[in-house]
């Protein structure tokens, strides 16, 4: 059956909720042509920084929470909610909108952070992360609040939605695209692997895995000495390739590199794409990145303090500025 809602060209809200504290930080990013550097990239990178302060802010302030895996899939985020998706914060039902699955949902507290600044919640509502009775739990709750198209967190089951969004909009003669973020250590559960036949055998080249491969899951391998975490998993392009998908890879912190991956998979025709995104866990934070000790920790008075003063020092230019005022 045809939609009854045609996608819109621009779906961008005209009046951005009053909550929503730089809406014309997203008209500058969606206006700005892709590929054109300058103002545009600044500001994603600004953005960025923005995000990763309002994280571990709020890990602080719950006293609880994932943090080195949000970190590293910050710009990845970032990327997709002011550049890539075709979505309506002011709509979160909209039936055309793209779709997207956090499968790695420890990491949410990075996707509520953006979530926020693209208008779909009140920055302030942040602080709110992980309380009871909040919309913010630790794992995403798509029951609770607008803007999330899965619940998540049994890592490895966020794939197999995602083929069936994309299975659905293919019978329904809709347009939308489908992106999954995985995590690195969660491709070892088997539940990925039989999405991945299914999404190649249907040749859903609508569906996009990212995989946030910081090389650093919170456990490893078994090994004499105890356990090791040497090689999470062994080649993910070879093994996504055997399953009959495309793959691309970029720096998942360069918004240039990770904007000419997303363009490729947006663009194949066939199969469906995996983006494999080389990323840092921790990223930002000098004294978090690369160490699995952060992976679930809370920042100290000292340490947050720190780690915001690394990030003001990390943003420079005019655009950027209007970013982090």
């Amino acid at each position: 059956m045809e939609s009854s809602n045609p996608r819109p060209s621009d779906p961008r809200p005209s009046d951005p909720r009053p909550s929503d504290p730089r809406p014309s930080v997203a008209d500058l990013l969606l206006e700005q042509p892709p590929g054109e550097a300058s103002e545009a990239e600044q500001s994603l990178e600004a953005l960025s920084a923005r995000t990763r302060g309002l994280i571990i802010e709020s890990i602080h302030h719950a006293g609880a929470g994932h943090i080195g895996g949000p970190l590293s899939a910050t710009d990845l985020l970032v990327h997709l909610y002011f550049r890539t998706l075709r979505i309506d914060p002011q709509r979160p039902d909209w039936p055309d909108r793209d779709r997207f699955i956090l499968s790695k949902g420890h990491s949410s507290i990075a996707l509520y952070a953006v979530l926020a600044l693209r208008g779909y919640l009140p920055v302030e509502e942040l602080r709110t992360f992980d309380q009871a009775s909040s919309r913010l739990q630790g794992h995403p709750d798509m029951s609770s609040l607008p803007g999330l198209d899965m619940s998540t967190g049994s890592l490895g089951q966020g794939l197999s939605p995602g083929v069936g969004m994309a299975l659905a909009g293919r019978l329904r003669r809709q347009s939308f695209r489908t992106w999954v973020m995985l995590g690195d250590g969660e491709i070892q559960e088997g539940q990925i692997w039989e999405a991945a036949f299914v999404a190649a055998r249907y040749n859903l080249d609508t569906v996009t895995a990212i995989l946030d491969a910081n090389d650093l899951p919170q456990f490893g391998w078994p090994a004499a000495e105890g356990f090791t975490r040497d090689r999470p998993y062994d080649d993910p392009r070879a093994k996504f390739a055997a399953f009959g998908w495309h793959v691309v890879e970029c720096d998942g912190h360069d918004h240039a590199d990770i904007a000419r991956t997303f363009a490729a998979a947006a663009t194949h025709v066939g199969q469906p794409t995996c983006v494999i995104a080389h990323t840092v866990k921790g990223k930002g934070i000098s004294f978090m990145e690369g160490d699995f000790l952060w992976h679930a920790s809370v920042p100290t008075a000292d340490q947050l303090a720190t780690a915001l003063e690394e990030l003001d020092r990390l943003v420079q230019g005019p655009a950027a500025q209007e970013v982090m005022a």
